[in-house]
């Protein structure tokens, strides 16, 4: 595990935050047999996350700036850095008492993504990187996969919700080509944690659309830091600015991207 000040600053405040939503996803199985539903129920734990982390990353780093999902834009006097906050990815995962979801926290330093942090309470299992420090699951060093055959591959995507039915013909097509050429598919349902698991080696390569930069900052690194490549979708180098994402080993990202641009 990185031991340095940034990174204990990053671990603490995503274990804060992620003792709350732990402890709401037991409210939300519950909630989830009743009439109601728990819809209002997990909006109010996700800002309640999202004030948790604002609160003590502002407390650590005074003067740092924020990209949050609640909350938006909140500019810093100290220009040079960001933070991005998604302190739920997953929504629809922990709205169903699915416990595949995470805390996610990455650092921008003159422009350039630095340090990133995925956790997922419900599993304890916390994914850390840092510029030039490589990448870490708990205590364990992290690479990305040596697989390089494309068709034993297993792929991670993401799935437009109803909300974006407009990405769905892309997505179709590009996904139709995926499988006809790769060993499978899976769909996780948080950005953040596809990326770790990426890193991780867990899944070979990567690929989604429609997102925003609070779901990629930290899981970018993580990748880059486990030895994996990091693209947009199109092979270039906008993924905050386009919202999308292409990710692997080099001979898996390469694989993938032809496939994508194949559809």
């Amino acid at each position: 595990m990185i031991r340095s000040a940034l990174m204990n600053v990053m671990t603490s405040a995503a274990i804060k935050a992620g003792r709350g939503l732990k402890r709401d996803l037991g409210e939300v199985e519950n909630l989830q047999v009743s009439l109601k539903g728990p819809g209002d129920f997990v909006s109010a734990a996700d800002k309640k996350a999202e004030k948790v982390l604002f609160e003590e990353l502002n407390k650590a780093r005074p003067g740092y700036g924020f990209l949050m999902e609640e909350q938006g834009a909140v500019e810093g006097s100290d220009k040079s850095h960001r933070w991005f906050i998604d302190p739920l990815d997953g929504t629809t995962n922990f709205l169903h008492g699915l416990p595949v979801f995470a805390v996610s926290i990455g650092l921008e330093r003159e422009g350039q993504m630095i340090a990133g942090v995925v956790y997922n309470p419900a599993t304890d299992e916390m994914y850390v990187a840092e510029k030039g420090q490589g990448a870490w699951l708990n205590n364990r060093r992290l690479r990305v996969a040596a697989r390089n055959d494309f068709a034993t591959a297993l792929v991670g995507c993401g799935i437009p919700p109803l909300a974006r039915a407009h990405h769905h013909p892309r997505f179709k097509e590009e996904l139709s080509a995926v499988i006809a050429r790769c060993g499978n598919v899976r769909r996780m349902g948080a950005a953040s944690l596809d990326l770790a698991m990426v890193a991780a080696g867990r899944l070979d390569c990567y690929w989604e659309r429609g997102l925003s930069p609070w779901d990629l900052a930290a899981g970018m690194v993580l990748v880059r830091e486990a030895g994996g490549y990091v693209s947009d979708a199109d092979g270039g180098e906008r993924m905050l600015e386009a919202g999308s994402i292409c990710v692997g080993n080099e001979q898996m990202h390469r694989a993938l991207l032809a496939t994508l641009k194949s559809a």
